[in-house]
């Protein structure tokens, strides 16, 4: 049916820092944390710590394309960088799952592993009571359905324009409760 994660990408720990990250506004590397993930499951980048840190390993360093899946807490999905950092490194608990097959598209696999029926056979694996913890050997094992290329873009656009969609009607419904407060109040300040 689907073919196992750990065939068509590599997964990788966030770095692990010995202790609390130090911002530097004057540093050489750009540090993805928790916190920097949307909720539509991209990265904000704006407000990236930085920090000094002259020992980055090639293999940690991050690229376009590339996901940062939430391994702990309550909300177990990938978020893609889809936009090209100088430096960065994705900060543990955070994974980082790197396309290696041009079978799949990294927009479309970030989608699947975000789907329910996805998150359903990621929670099933969890570990931990307090703290549950998705593990790398349950990612890796993760069938993804790999449609063609050509459906796998297909669903990414549909997908990228009811997001756009949702975006526009939380806008639409913000709007229109500022204008209905304030025809009610015009009209509560003329019946007097």
């Amino acid at each position: 049916m689907g073919i196992k994660l750990k065939k068509l990408a590599s997964i990788q720990t966030g770095h692990s820092f010995r202790s609390k990250i130090e911002p530097d506004s004057d540093g050489n590397i750009s540090v993805i944390q928790m916190k920097d993930l949307t909720e539509d499951n991209r990265l904000n980048a704006k407000e990236l710590v930085q920090i000094d840190m002259q020992d980055l390993k090639e293999h940690h360093r991050v690229k376009i394309n590339d996901l940062a899946f939430r391994s702990r807490g309550q909300t177990n999905t990938a978020a893609i960088i889809d936009q090209q950092l100088k430096d960065a490194v994705i900060a543990a608990p955070l994974l980082r799952i790197r396309v290696e097959s041009n079978l799949i598209l990294p927009a479309y696999l970030c989608w699947f592993i975000n789907q329910p029926s996805s998150q359903a056979a990621l929670q099933s694996k969890a570990t931990g009571t307090a703290v549950r913890m998705i593990g790398i050997p349950a990612i890796e094992d993760l069938e993804v359905v790999v449609p063609s290329l050509d459906v796998q873009q297909k669903i990414i656009k549909i997908y990228q324009l009811s997001i756009d969609e949702q975006k526009l009607m939380n806008a639409l419904a913000k709007k229109k409760e500022v204008l209905t407060g304030a025809i009610l109040m015009h009209l509560a300040m003329n019946t007097q």
